[in-house]
């Protein structure tokens, strides 16, 4: 880019998170007469760019691989022709981070929700009973993308106890080590101050549940009435999906938001380390086991089991561990023909230490 046309750039998408290390990464494309530009939204094979001159509509055909990881969407920093009817993405630049599920597909396909983002608030309704194996799982996915982790309580003006309501935070807290927990209320505006400040910088995605209050809240921070709001059901909390593309919007104290869809499944993708870090506590205890390879349920010298013996450790926590291990385990093992091997292989190994204690305990009679 010429100085003039780069510093158009810069003060068109530095809202939008454009920045220096940005600029070298598309400098190849700009060699080539292409444009910088920010999706803010896909829809079947199209998506809105937003560019020094402007939002315009583009097709994403040129980008658009058998690797559903590889597709473009929301939150990507792409190099668009500049011009043309229709005009066409060429390239997205290497993203720093990335939110992938894994798809209800028996394909065991991911899907990357969005990228290149800073913060993932995960929103969970105070409307119904929590559901820590829930927010679990969503933070590991977090963990796994990149970004920082903020657990976002809604609806909390349904809570009007506060005793009730810091014994709620606390347990969402233990399930959430190193990830700041957050009350808002939407309807009375409650602590969205002081998320309005944790998400001004950067790009954040808000993530949840149907009916997690996702749109209200988005709506509070973006200070209008952008997304489409719905009741929720008394029964279970659970609403429709009112939002259902993923949208990025700026918000008015600086950074920008992507609402997603509300996501009724949510499974892991490859998503080891971000385990590891949503159970940090554990990790640590198992730091300290006799074995290196524990699995810390019979083995002596297990500090995991003994962690929970002594009440450190909540035996819901590992039981989730493990759960979201052997989940992802799976789904790695689907994708992975070297895994799958060395699977089969332990279960054999298992199988025949089995049989052998079988035939001692039969020896012995």
């Amino acid at each position: 880019m010429n100085s003039s046309t780069s510093a158009d750039v810069f003060s068109a998408l530095a809202p939008y998170g454009w920045d220096e290390a940005w600029a070298d990464a598309f400098a190849r494309h700009d060699f080539e007469g292409l444009l910088p530009g920010r999706v803010i939204r896909v829809d079947r094979g199209q998506c809105d760019v937003v560019t020094a001159d402007g939002v315009v509509r583009a097709d994403t055909a040129f980008v658009t691989p058998h690797d559903p990881l590889r597709v473009v969407c929301t939150g990507d920093w792409v190099a668009l022709e500049p011009g043309g009817n229709p005009r066409y993405v060429r390239a997205y630049l290497p993203r720093r981070t990335a939110f992938v599920r894994s798809t209800s597909s028996k394909r065991s396909e991911g899907q990357i929700l969005a990228s290149n983002v800073d913060h993932a608030v995960v929103a969970v309704s105070l409307a119904v009973e929590l559901d820590l194996g829930r927010v679990e799982r969503f933070l590991a996915l977090a963990w796994e993308s990149g970004a920082q982790p903020i657990v976002v309580l809604t609806k909390a003006d349904l809570v009007p106890d506060p005793v009730t309501l810091a014994h709620l935070v606390q347990d969402v807290e233990t399930s959430a080590p190193g990830v700041s927990v957050l009350t808002v209320s939407a309807l009375d505006g409650t602590g969205l101050d002081v998320l309005a400040a944790v998400v001004g910088g950067g790009t954040s995605v808000l993530l949840g549940q149907s009916g997690a209050g996702k749109s209200s809240l988005a709506n509070a921070l973006l200070g209008q009435d952008v997304m489409d709001v719905q009741a929720a059901r008394d029964v279970d909390g659970k609403g429709r999906h009112t939002t259902t593309t993923r949208n990025l919007l700026l918000l008015p104290g600086g950074g920008a938001l992507i609402d997603t869809p509300g996501l009724r499944g949510v499974g892991l993708w490859d998503a080891e380390v971000g385990v590891g870090q949503t159970f940090s506590e554990i990790e640590e205890f198992a730091s300290r086991c006799r074995f290196h390879d524990c699995a810390h349920e019979a083995e002596p010298g297990c500090a995991v089991r003994s962690a929970v013996e002594s009440g450190e450790l909540p035996v819901r926590r590992l039981e989730s561990y493990r759960k979201l291990l052997r989940e992802n385990q799976r789904i790695v093992a689907k994708t992975d023909a070297r895994l799958r091997a060395e699977i089969r292989k332990e279960w054999k190994r298992r199988g025949a230490e089995g049989r052998a204690a079988m035939e001692m305990k039969r020896g012995r009679r």
